[in-house]
């Protein structure tokens, strides 16, 4: 069962005290995105919350389990865990839950930004490629490839 709108404008008005949040549809699914970031995945009317190795515990403690798909060799779990159904009833625990992920998913953010600046700082740098200069007066070599009008 796809997404439904209904179900994302829901979780956008819960959500909207962490400031602009938006929805991608993708895959059957939905990325949500707070001001750019993205800290949530829905998929089949269930939302999933980013997390880390330390947050990822308070959703094992509730018996809660991480998003998962069938890859090309088998089953993918990936970062993003079940949120707890009575969230829904509890907007003040939810944006907790909400702000933790999107605190985890800014911290990755960064992390990887970090990681490829130094990997660009690293590389050694590629000589400018410079034109030699055409002499005043000498002709192109390069020919034209549109045909006169």
């Amino acid at each position: 069962m796809p997404v439904t709108n209904g179900f994302l404008e829901q979780i956008a008005e819960l959500l909207a005290p962490l400031g602009h949040v938006s929805a991608r549809k993708m895959f059957g699914g939905a990325s949500l995105y707070c001001d750019g970031t993205i800290f949530a995945l829905v998929d089949d009317d269930v939302l999933y919350l980013k997390a880390d190795e330390s947050s990822k515990r308070r959703y094992e403690a509730d018996g809660l389990k991480p998003f998962t798909y069938e890859g090309q060799t088998g089953p993918v779990s990936m970062s993003y865990w079940r949120a707890p159904e009575r969230l829904f009833d509890e907007p003040d625990e939810m944006l907790d839950w909400a702000r933790e992920a999107l605190q985890v998913a800014q911290r990755e953010a960064g992390a990887k930004a970090a990681k490829s600046r130094k990997a660009a700082a690293d590389r050694p740098a590629q000589p400018k490629r410079v034109k030699p200069a055409k002499a005043p007066g000498a002709k192109s070599s390069r020919k034209n490839k549109t045909p006169p009008r």
